[in-house]
């Protein structure tokens, strides 16, 4: 089973998380998968929008917190964090606008990626969280800063170090979103807003996309260098070591700040 699907309907890409059974848990296969789908699209003649969704009842869960820091192959943290951030890099360069449509559980690192995107809309049941702290690590896919451009500092200091859940009407007052429908109304008004930029000038669109990504992306783009260093020390840290020990043996941690 593919775990993110891939369809056609005319100029429009219809991407789909496809790990259902876990709420769309992202994992290695995942990520790469979605940065085959990206390439593809770069490439595609014709592409005038992107929807980007989720089956089963989430967007995504985040990261699949069974593998969180464990490696599949022989490569350094760092290393496995600046691919993804090379992959995060599609997002800026996509020739056409991707509209995410939002629902059940939107945290971590998916929830990053839909912040890198162009416009996000949410279903009623959207929960947004950047819970990475509470699991001993740092967001690291570039959403914080983002964020920060929608909604300021203190929210993302709030998310990020409480992991408190955000919903969908919350999101809309901080223009995280852009709209908020029933859930069962999401999809087909996914589809609407993309077909409705399809049916716009492909030129002045991507002018009008260029202008606004130089405000928004170089700030994106040159965080994601600290967050590379920032998450390699913290992967190597005692306090990182800490945890994971005292959760596998059901205990408090005793962290020492290093």
């Amino acid at each position: 089973m593919d775990p993110i699907e891939l369809e056609y309907d005319g100029p429009i890409a219809i991407v789909s998380n496809n790990r259902p059974e876990k709420h769309n848990a992202a994992n290695d296969a995942m990520d790469a998968r979605l940065w085959e789908i990206l390439e593809e699209l770069h490439h595609r003649k014709g592409l005038r929008a992107v929807v980007w969704r989720g089956n089963g009842k989430s967007f995504s869960s985040g990261r699949d917190t069974t593998e969180l820091g464990v490696r599949t192959e022989d490569i350094s943290d760092l290393e496995f964090i600046e691919r993804g951030h090379r992959g995060a890099q599609l997002f800026f360069s996509m020739p056409a606008p991707i509209v995410v449509a939002l629902k059940g559980w939107v945290i971590g690192g998916s929830f990053e990626r839909a912040l890198l995107c162009d416009l996000r809309i949410a279903g009623e049941s959207a929960k947004m969280m950047l819970p990475e702290v509470r699991h001993g690590v740092v967001p690291d896919s570039g959403g914080t800063a983002r964020l920060f451009q929608m909604a300021g500092h203190g929210l993302v200091a709030d998310l990020a170090l409480t992991g408190r859940t955000l919903d969908a009407e919350e999101a809309l007052r901080h223009g995280i979103v852009s709209r908020v429908v029933p859930d069962e109304a999401l999809d087909e008004t996914a589809v609407e807003i993309a077909r409705a930029i399809a049916a716009s000038s492909a030129f002045t669109v991507k002018m009008f996309r260029q202008t606004l990504g130089r405000l928004a992306n170089p700030a994106v783009a040159g965080t994601l260098a600290e967050e590379a260093l920032a998450q390699s020390m913290v992967f190597a840290s005692e306090d990182y070591a800490e945890l994971k020990a005292a959760r596998a043996e059901k205990r408090e941690p005793r962290f020492r700040g290093r």
